[in-house]
């Protein structure tokens, strides 16, 4: 990478502990380039959470510095960083709080300037992309969790930011919601964004370009899907299950993880000689 431009994403020795509790960051180091795809995995504790709210100055490291776009965290106010990063909390309670779905989605790019006949087509834009235009009067908070989740969720993507960090986004959505997510979060990464995800899901993760494993503040592990996947004891030492898939996979001496049930197939059919591969892409 080029001297001239700082990593999205840029942890340096970073410690950090609550008030009378033990750490919950231990010298965390990583950076993440502009335009990278990664998921955070990792048992209930194991940090997770509280490395992604470091991103958006909720909290700030006692040892260390975080940088976001070259910006140190202590430096800046959470404002600013909000310009950079679109955070979702793992509850999406926690940040609604218009009286309607349209008000909720337009705040956020309405403190960023946005007015007029721009702000009103930016709005309908996120509605119609979310396919909640037919909610687009009614109060969040009489809306289901799934609701709720896909309209907090809308509320970031409205402010088009190039870094997002999102807690568990796909909890509580199913078939259609999910794919709309998920097709978000893909042009998000082809227009050059960066993406951080905390999930438990480990399929998910397998459709990001690198995972990070967590386990009781460290980062133990950093790599792509299928070099993180190929170690089942790496998985099971911080307290995860590889997928059926990749374990079955595992099981039966394939070369290669197989992310996908479909990866898993085609192996198995697959004439000995042509040594399949297993591609990180989705499913």
């Amino acid at each position: 990478m080029s001297a001239s431009v700082p990593p999205a994403v840029e942890f340096e020795g970073v410690s950090f502990a609550y008030p009378d509790g033990p750490p919950v960051l231990r010298e965390i180091s990583l950076s993440i380039p502009a335009g990278e795809s990664v998921a955070i995995i990792g048992v209930n504790g194991s940090g997770k959470t509280t490395l992604l709210r470091h991103l958006i100055g909720l909290l700030h490291p006692q040892q260390g510095c975080v940088r976001i776009n070259g910006l140190d965290t202590r430096e800046v106010s959470v404002a600013m960083l909000a310009r950079h990063v679109g955070f979702a909390f793992q509850k999406p309670e926690h940040q609604l709080f218009s009286p309607t779905v349209r008000d909720e989605i337009a705040f956020g790019p309405r403190n960023q300037g946005l007015r007029g006949a721009a702000l009103e087509a930016r709005v309908a834009e996120t509605l119609a992309q979310f396919g909640l235009a037919h909610l687009a009067d009614y109060p969040p908070a009489v809306m289901s969790f799934s609701q709720r989740r896909l309209i907090a969720l809308a509320s970031i993507a409205a402010l088009r930011t190039p870094i997002l960090a999102l807690d568990e986004p796909l909890v509580g959505l199913d078939g259609l919601w999910r794919r709309r997510v998920i097709a978000w979060l893909q042009a998000h990464l082809a227009a050059g964004g960066t993406s951080l995800l905390v999930t438990h899901q480990l399929r998910l993760a397998g459709k990001a370009r690198r995972v990070l494993v967590m386990h009781r503040g460290r980062l133990i592990a950093d790599g792509p899907p299928g070099e993180i996947f190929a170690h089942p004891e790496l998985l099971a030492a911080a307290g995860l299950t590889a997928h059926f898939s990749v374990a079955l996979g595992h099981a039966l001496g394939l070369p290669r993880p197989a992310l996908r049930i479909r990866d898993l197939l085609e192996a198995l059919v697959a004439p000995p000689e042509e040594e399949p591969g297993f591609p990180a892409g989705d499913a």
